[in-house]
């Protein structure tokens, strides 16, 4: 006899869709977010775990005359070319991290017909970043400086359940850390407080759904290639 679907069942499919369909999107329509939904988002993403509750999440969220200006001042600051590299990773990546993260560049830059080697042209794409790529939204997430990598985890959970949360709402997001080249000119942007440094800079709003990169799908590892299962069926 089969099974009747239950109320779990139906929400258990909705979230999994939520998560599933998330993508990094870099490309935008104008379409305006009101603020009233972008509050509600955050509503839902304080909602995220920290350890003991620190919660050690800022956000400063960016529209209009206001976004426009901040781009205007990132893009002199690309355009100059005079900060030093940040560095996202270790100079040498573990392999796998490294074979995955050269997939993405050949399939990111292929799509849009960049040639790997051409290094103008990939630095004139990365200048999109500080656009936004045109999202109506533009959100730039800070952290005290003092914590610790734990606290970098929690984070990450929020900005998960952020990217989540807009998801279900039918927006789009893409999470960026170009901006952390960028950390003084952000700083004086928006009047940070000392102490405060930038985690990540993030695009929202609703995707274009004909642009190219909307088609880049990236693979996924199976589970069994980064899971370790201890003491099921009978396991010691």
């Amino acid at each position: 006899m089969t099974k009747a679907p239950t109320q779990d069942d139906a929400a258990r499919g909705v979230v999994d869709e939520v998560i599933r369909s998330r993508a990094a999107v870099r490309a935008f329509r104008p379409t305006p977010v009101p603020k009233a939904l972008v509050v509600e988002i955050l509503e839902v993403a304080r909602c995220a775990p920290s350890n003991s509750n620190t919660q050690p999440w800022s956000v400063h969220v960016l529209e209009g005359d206001a976004k426009r200006r901040f781009s205007e001042a990132l893009l002199r600051s690309h355009a100059r070319d005079d900060l030093p590299a940040s560095r996202h990773f270790p100079h040498e990546l573990p392999a796998p991290c490294k074979s995955r993260q050269a997939d993405f560049g050949t399939r990111y830059y292929s799509t849009l017909g960049i040639d790997r080697a051409d290094a103008a042209a990939r630095y004139t794409q990365t200048g999109r970043n500080y656009l936004f790529f045109d999202a109506p939204i533009g959100l730039i997430f800070t952290i005290d400086e003092r914590l610790m990598p734990h606290s970098w985890a929690d984070y990450g959970m929020f900005l998960q359940t952020f990217m989540l949360a807009a998801k279900a709402r039918g927006l789009d997001t893409c999470p960026q850390v170009s901006f952390v080249r960028h950390e003084p000119v952000v700083r004086e942007c928006l009047g940070l407080p000392a102490g405060q440094t930038v985690v990540c800079g993030m695009s929202l709003g609703y995707a274009q759904t004909d642009a190219p990169l909307h088609r880049l799908a990236m693979p996924r590892e199976p589970v069994g290639a980064f899971a370790v299962f201890h003491g099921f069926d009978g396991e010691a």
